[in-house]
């Protein structure tokens, strides 16, 4: 399991409104073609520089083609991180404010202290 390979994702996916809305209509395409064109792609270094060494696992390709920000959470996902990205998702379904933000909480709320260790 790579914590950093799912917080790259949620970072990378969020910062490019093109790509939240892909993964939004497409999360399990969106997934497969981040995985296999960008994760091993060194971040803020030029385009030639890369790894091979990082993949999601079963499960972390799972929550992430379905949108599960609770078993993201389990898995150590940071949640600032889950919570940026699908704010952009999905709040726009929702009719009063915060509304998503409740629900978010609301999902989460069984994990009681010691939360999931989220370095990386």
């Amino acid at each position: 399991m790579s914590k950093y390979l799912l917080n790259k994702f949620l970072f990378t996916i969020d910062r490019d409104p093109a790509l939240v809305e892909r993964y939004r209509e497409d999360p399990r395409g969106t997934v497969d073609w981040w995985e296999a064109e960008r994760a091993n792609v060194i971040l803020n270094c030029p385009e030639p520089e890369g790894s091979t060494w990082l993949a999601f696992t079963d499960a972390e390709r799972e929550a992430l083609a379905t949108h599960d920000y609770v078993q993201l959470f389990g898995l150590g996902a940071h949640n600032f991180l889950i919570l940026t990205l699908f704010i952009a998702l999905f709040e726009r379904d929702y009719d009063e404010p915060l509304a998503f933000q409740r629900e978010f909480a609301a999902r989460l709320s069984h994990w009681s202290l010691p939360y999931p260790d989220i370095s990386t």
